[in-house]
Formats: C-alpha cells, sequence, structure tokens
C-alpha cells in the first residue's frame, strides 16, 4: 500500500469493478481473431480447383504454397509468444493481420504460381501463424487465474472451427463471383479486426489496474523479455536428445497430417471427384467444425480424470478407421454413413490437442509452453508435407485412395507411438550435458 502503484483497498477496488470483467472482452476479442486467423487459411482447399482450371498449375504446384502456409503456421508460433513477450500482443497481432491482408489481397493480380506461394504461403501463412495456439495460450495465462481450462478449451476450439465455418461462405463467393471474390473478402475481414485488436486488447491486467480474472492480487506487469527467441530455440535442441519428444512430435505430425493437411486440403476436391458440388463439401467440413467445440472440450474434461496416452491411443486409432472406410463414402450425394463419419471426425478434430498440452506440462513442466508450441510446429509441417503430396499423388493416380488408405495406416503408428511413450518429469538440468 506504500507504493504508488498499489491497486486501491478491497473495498474500493469491488466498487469499481465492472460487472463484467475485462478478461472476457479480450478473450472475446481473441476468440474472434483466432477464428478469423483460421478461417483465412481455410480457402486454398477451395482455390485448388479454380486456380489449376485458370491458371493450368497442376495440384502438386498448388500445394507447394499450401504447404508453406500451413508450415509457416505451425513454425511462427513458438516465436510469436515471444514477440508479444518483447514488443506486446497488440502490435504483434496487428501486423500479423496487416500481413494476412496484403498476402490475400495480392493474390488477385497474381498471375504466376510464385506469387501464389508468396501471398497465401509466406504472408498469409506466417500471419496467421502468430494467432495461432501460442496466442490463446498467451491470454490464457495472462488474463485468467480461474477458467482457464475453459478459456483454453474454447480458444482452441475457435481455431480449428474458424478453418471449417467459414468454408461455406467462402464457396458460395466463389461459386457466384468467383475465387478472387473469396481473396478480397478475406483481405477485408482482416483489415476489419485490426482497430478492435488496438482498442480492446491489452498486454496484462495490470494496465488496467485489475486483478487477473478470480485472482485475489494484482499481478504486476514484467519487464519486456529479451532473448525469448533464443531460449525458444535452446529449449528444442535440449527437448530433441529425448525419446518423448520424438514420441510425441511425431504423434502430433500425424494428427496434422490426417486433419489440416489431409482432410481441410484435399476433401472438397476429392468429394468434387465424386460429383459432390462444392458448396455440399464444404457445408459438410463445416459441421466438423461445429462438433469440433464439442469435441475439444469434452477432451479436455476427459484428460483431467483419465491418462492422456490412452486418450490419445483412443482417439488415433479410431481416426484410422474412419479414413479407411472413407474412399467407399464419398459419393455425389450427401448420405447417412458420410454424415456419421464427418460428425465423428468433427469430435476427434482437434481432440488429440488437451492430453497433448497435458503430457507436455507432465514431462517437461518447466518448458512446457516453449514444448508444445515446437510440437505443434510439427503438427503444420506434418499438414503442409501431405498438403503437396496429396495433390501430387492425385495428379500421378487420378485418385486421392491411396492418400486415405496411407493415412490410415500413419494413425495406428501414432498410436502406437503415444501408448509407448515415456512420461517421467524431465527438468532442464536433466536435459543439459555435463
Amino acid at each position: 500500500m506504500t507504493q504508488t502503484t498499489s491497486p486501491p483497498p478491497a473495498g474500493r477496488t469491488s466498487a469499481r469493478r465492472p460487472r463484467i470483467h475485462p478478461a472476457w472482452w479480450v478473450a472475446a476479442v481473441a476468440f474472434v481473431t483466432i477464428v478469423g486467423a483460421a478461417a483465412f487459411t481455410a480457402a486454398p482447399g477451395l482455390l485448388v480447383g479454380p486456380l489449376h482450371d485458370e491458371f493450368g498449375w497442376s495440384r502438386g504446384t498448388i500445394g507447394v504454397g499450401i504447404t508453406l502456409q500451413l508450415a509457416l503456421y505451425g513454425l511462427t508460433a513458438p516465436f510469436a509468444a515471444a514477440l508479444m513477450d518483447r514488443f506486446g500482443i497488440r502490435p504483434v497481432v496487428a501486423v500479423a493481420l496487416t500481413m494476412i491482408t496484403l498476402g490475400s489481397l495480392g493474390t488477385v493480380w497474381m498471375s504466376q504460381s510464385w506469387q501464389f506461394v508468396l501471398g497465401w504461403g509466406v504472408l498469409v501463412g506466417g500471419g496467421s501463424g502468430c494467432m495461432a495456439l501460442a496466442f490463446g495460450a498467451t491470454i490464457t495465462t495472462r488474463w485468467f487465474d480461474k477458467r482457464q481450462g475453459l478459456v483454453s478449451g474454447l480458444l482452441t476450439a475457435g481455431g480449428a472451427s474458424g478453418q471449417l465455418i467459414f468454408l461455406p461462405v467462402l464457396a458460395i463467393l466463389i461459386g457466384e463471383y468467383g475465387w478472387r471474390a473469396a481473396s478480397v473478402t478475406i483481405a477485408l475481414v482482416a483489415a476489419a479486426v485490426i482497430p478492435f485488436v488496438l482498442l480492446l486488447l491489452r498486454d496484462y491486467p495490470a494496465d488496467l489496474g485489475l486483478t487477473p480474472y478470480g485472482a485475489s492480487q494484482i499481478v504486476p506487469r514484467p519487464a519486456p523479455a529479451t532473448g525469448a527467441a533464443l531460449r525458444t530455440v535452446r529449449v528444442l535442441g535440449m527437448v530433441m536428445r529425448t525419446k518423448a519428444f520424438w514420441l510425441l512430435a511425431g504423434a502430433f505430425a500425424i494428427c496434422g497430417i490426417t486433419t489440416n493437411g489431409l482432410i481441410r486440403t484435399h476433401f472438397i476436391p476429392a468429394a468434387h471427384d465424386h460429383g459432390m458440388a462444392p458448396v455440399a463439401a464444404a457445408s459438410l467440413l463445416a459441421v466438423i467444425g461445429i462438433f469440433d467445440v464439442v469435441g475439444t472440450i469434452f477432451s479436455g474434461w476427459l484428460t483431467d480424470r483419465f491418462n492422456p496416452v490412452v486418450l490419445l491411443g483412443f482417439y488415433y486409432s479410431l481416426r484410422g478407421i474412419s479414413l479407411i472406410f472413407l474412399p467407399m463414402l464419398l459419393s455425389s450425394e450427401v448420405h447417412l454413413p458420410m454424415v456419421f463419419f464427418i460428425v465423428f471426425y468433427g469430435l476427434d478434430w482437434v481432440a488429440t490437442v488437451p492430453p497433448t498440452l497435458a503430457l507436455c506440462r507432465e514431462i517437461w513442466p518447466e518448458d512446457a509452453p516453449i514444448v508444445f508450441g515446437w510440437v505443434l510446429a510439427s503438427h503444420q509441417v506434418g499438414a503442409g508435407l501431405v498438403a503437396w503430396m496429396g495433390g501430387v499423388v492425385r495428379d500421378v493416380t487420378g485418385s486421392y485412395d491411396l492418400v486415405w488408405y496411407a493415412a490410415g495406416a500413419l494413425c495406428a503408428a501414432a498410436a502406437l507411438m503415444s501408448l509407448v511413450m515415456p512420461r517421467s518429469p524431465v527438468t532442464e538440468k536433466q536435459m543439459t550435458p555435463a
């Protein structure tokens, strides 16, 4: 109470405290930003056909841009949190949204495939990566002392669902006005979010003289962190010497292969190969996004009560079985077995995130957020590789069937990798060579 920056007495703090804690407004802006950023990365699945028809580019060529976008979405995440510690949340997110605006808008005038790689791969991929799960984890940690599980679950679900819920809207735009209309719309939406970020996002509750939600004391704003990026790389070098990291990152890479890389990117063109209209296929992916919210929250509830490695083994096994049956379900019309597949895949889409994050906290308690950032990077690198390879297989064989079967086999490997994972805690001292 003797310091000039001390909070007011308890009674006065209570009287001045707004009915809705600003943490929820910050979380709401973060949710909208994450949903939007994820939606921006969803469009390439709809662009494969139109770009192929207009420019004559092969699906493999188009896949290079999509691969780079997905890879940067993951590789940027570990460093984005370090940038937010150094420069603040608002400038980093505002710059990221500006990158998405420029990247998406720039594709309207492109004529060469390298321009697609630069605009959608580099600018949209790097910008959206700054608003991946690391951004949600930063908001949750700084602004909430209680309800962290609920908020992190909602923000995680928002990231995956945003990729899918916007697909029918973009599909209709492309069908009615062409692919450029979708690119312009994405650019305008990204630009429209920037003012809300600048006005409503704050770095810490202490900036407003408030406690984090559920806390009893104000947490002082820390000094800007320096050397955070170097520590991010150093932690990667240490955890790469542990068996658990390779098993966890390998399994999560397969998770990325079978979600963002495969279903999100290639489901619509694969369904179109069987005569299904793009809008209908995009609507099915939107249903995945809706059920993803339920599945993610329920998976978090299960993770608090059951062994996370068993949950991962269960999730990957069921996902692999469903992918093997998918080629038999694709047709020109939506039928009941396909609806069942879509609902199941929605429940399982990012159900792997809560147990994967729990294992990071359990095995690497000192560096869990950074380790999870690198595990997430493996997820996106895997997604990027199959986004390209899936297109190449379709170009060579004329069908996606081989891709579905291979993905099912990989899920079996991910289940086994999860079940044999060592769970003993590892500290930095143990990982540092003598």
